[in-house]
């Protein structure tokens, strides 16, 4: 698997507008941090999870031309309001691709994105066309078998995603026993930590560390990061084998 990065940021990204904090002002790109998004790559499939607001921006800065599948984290703003620009995916592939999600996410989306479900010929090129699934169990994409993961978002029950020695969790701030049983034996771990200080949807950075000595993955990249964090002084202080991720990290298990 092949994993990059195309986001890390939180909801408002970094730096933050209006922001002239150390982090917000920093000459560092490692520290320049678009909306959580990833894209995982197998030898054949190219699945990705959410579709920020700047889905445009980070396929064109990364060089996203290929979408098989796209997995839903929840319906937050941040993690679904780029799916309008797939339709240049579908210009491209010449076909409809597959979005996944629990089904309160799914109707979420399908509520927010009610237009492209109106099957108007007259405009079927400036619809994105998808094809909504809800999730229950494990599933395949190709020849990529995905494993939901039970997360809470706060009280907002939301998924986080293994796909072989990679896992995906975003936006947590408790990992349910039955949900932790699922992540043994990881080579890659990717996990929430917002900030110092705590907060009643997010791991803080101490709550990240703690979680991740518990998950136990071989390596394990910090994500959804505020401007609270600066990226050289924070990995300094991490424990070897976690560290900060940061847009364009590109990591291979």
């Amino acid at each position: 698997l092949k994993i990059t990065f195309l986001g890390t940021g939180t909801s408002l990204g970094v730096p933050e507008i209006g922001c002239n904090c150390e982090v917000c002002v920093s000459e560092d790109p490692k520290n320049k941090r678009l909306r959580p998004s990833v894209l995982v790559e197998s030898k054949n499939i190219s699945i990705l999870i959410d579709t920020t607001p700047d889905l445009r921006i980070q396929a064109l800065k990364y060089g996203v031309n290929k979408i098989d599948a796209i997995l839903y984290t929840h319906q937050h703003a941040d993690h679904i309001f780029g799916l309008d620009d797939i339709r240049r995916f579908n210009y491209i592939q010449r076909k409809t691709i597959p979005c996944y999600g629990n089904e309160r996410t799914i109707k979420a989306i399908m509520q927010s994105f009610s237009y492209i479900l109106e099957n108007d010929k007259r405009f079927e090129y400036f619809l994105p066309k998808v094809d909504f699934n809800t999730i229950d169990g494990k599933f395949c994409i190709g020849d990529v078998e995905i494993i939901p993961v039970e997360l809470l978002h706060g009280r907002l029950k939301i998924l986080g995603f293994r796909i072989g020695g990679f896992a995906y969790l975003t936006d947590c701030n408790k990992i349910p026993e039955a949900s932790r049983e699922i992540l043994s034996g990881l080579k890659v771990l990717v996990l929430d930590a917002l900030r110092r200080n705590p907060h009643i949807a997010h791991f803080s950075l101490s709550e990240a560390i703690s979680e991740a000595r518990l998950i136990n993955a071989e390596r394990t990249f910090f994500t959804h990061i505020s401007h609270d964090l600066e990226h050289n002084l924070i990995n300094e202080q991490l424990p070897e084998n976690m560290r900060l991720a940061y847009d364009g990290l590109v990591v291979e298990i």
